[in-house]
């Protein structure tokens, strides 16, 4: 495993970031993503992460259309139903779950098959990101629904007070880390009142009663194993940085605890002001945190920085990494000719029929976006397309096809 890839901090469209990571190489993803809740969120001035802001509403210009084409090819199903959400919610539902769908693919390639994932979420589009996580982790891959409950005073309106979020749990197969005994929490003040004794080391118990007349000493466990709702407050005091939707340290410790042991790596996909990389490191995981505000570069590395000393060293970069766990293979001949038979003649854009020497090799994924020199990563194109491609995705080619298409059907319907 590459030592660059982890203590990293990466400013950059995750997209890039994650087709650049290794596959099985996380023990853990937490992600908080947008909620599609169509608000600007901004840190305000005079906090530490004044300036700092970031976009939580969907239009087609945030993702590659063309990518439902793609993502038809594994996932027909998923395509067509987000394509049938734009039908029943909106235009900007669909183009947030097409956005979702493309990363949280790569999420599933890069973690590891005893890892899990915990996607944090709100009513807005939870009941439509189950259905993406069932169908990419499998629905028998599921384990809970986690209500984080943040209850607080609020005065009814026009409804009841909204005072929880949703924290979808899955893991990668049947076979993950799960560690109860790491989150215990506390009893309740009743139960500590029947254990009314106390030993000569501070240990509280009760004496029960038996059958015949018999007495047991019944010793007071350290905690309780929390169920399915975690009520932890919010951020108050000097643990607000002022960034928006920031998480408290609580949360994310108990998410760690439960999913990973020390020395795993914990990534964050929207890692915002880095409260998931101050939590693994104080927990001693290693780390990955990924965050596409670039202004918000100077608070996330001034918290990684002096987050109580804990942070000597660690990398912040905006340029996407690149795979070590594929074979490295230069454009040659060869390559060109199982390409050629691959694609069986076949431009992978315009999928015109051409000869060999009429081709050129082309990277699917640029190297600028994460991929690499490595075959699965390489394609043929006629000269026409590479040239219209450039060093953009492949979706970017698709959608100047579909365009051009359009234009000359237009035309033939305008002479006729």
């Amino acid at each position: 495993m590459p030592e660059n890839f982890t203590n990293a901090l990466y400013t950059n469209d995750n997209l890039f970031i994650l087709t650049g990571l290794n596959s099985d190489l996380v023990d853990l993803i937490y992600l908080d993503p947008p909620f599609n809740s169509k608000r600007v969120y901004s840190a305000p001035v005079g906090s530490k992460a004044a300036g700092t802001s970031f976009k939580d509403m969907w239009v087609w210009q945030d993702v590659n259309e063309a990518y439902l084409e793609t993502l038809a090819g594994k996932y027909p199903v998923l395509a067509r139903f987000i394509g049938n959400v734009g039908k029943i919610h909106s235009s900007a539902m669909k183009a947030y779950l097409t956005y979702m769908a493309q990363r949280i693919i790569e999420m599933h390639r890069i973690l590891k098959d005893t890892g899990s994932i915990y996607l944090h979420c709100d009513p807005t589009a939870s009941h439509y990101l189950k259905i993406l996580m069932d169908e990419i982790f499998g629905r028998n891959n599921f384990r809970n629904e986690i209500i984080w409950n943040y209850t607080g005073n609020s005065v009814p309106k026009k409804c009841l007070p909204r005072k929880h979020d949703i924290i979808f749990w899955y893991s990668k197969s049947n076979v993950c880390q799960f560690h109860p005994n790491n989150i215990l929490v506390p009893y309740s003040q009743l139960t500590e009142k029947r254990y009314n004794h106390i030993d000569e080391e501070g240990k509280r118990y009760k004496i029960s009663a038996l059958r015949g007349g018999k007495q047991e000493i019944v010793y007071m466990k350290e905690g309780k194993y929390p169920d399915d709702v975690w009520n932890i407050p919010v951020i108050r005091g000097k643990e607000s940085t002022g960034y928006p939707t920031q998480k408290p340290l609580a949360l994310l410790h108990r998410i760690i605890k439960a999913s990973s042991n020390e020395g795993d790596i914990v990534l964050d996909p929207f890692c915002g002001c880095a409260t998931t990389c101050v939590a693994a490191q104080q927990l001693g995981r290693k780390w990955i945190g990924i965050d596409i505000e670039k202004q918000a570069v100077n608070i996330l590395i001034e918290r990684l920085s002096d987050d109580a000393g804990l942070f000597k060293k660690f990398m912040h970069t905006e340029l996407a990494p690149q795979r070590t766990d594929v074979k490295y293979e230069p454009k040659s001949k060869s390559v060109k000719e199982r390409l050629y038979e691959k694609q069986n003649g076949l431009c992978n854009g315009c999928r015109n029929e051409y000869l060999l020497k009429d081709f050129e090799i082309d990277h699917i994924i640029p190297k600028a976006k994460g991929g690499g020199d490595y075959y699965e990563n390489y394609q043929l194109l006629c000269g026409n397309c590479n040239k219209r491609k450039g060093d953009k995705p492949m979706e970017h080619l698709r959608i100047v096809i579909q365009s051009h298409e359009k234009l000359l059907k237009s035309e033939i319907e305008f002479g006729e």
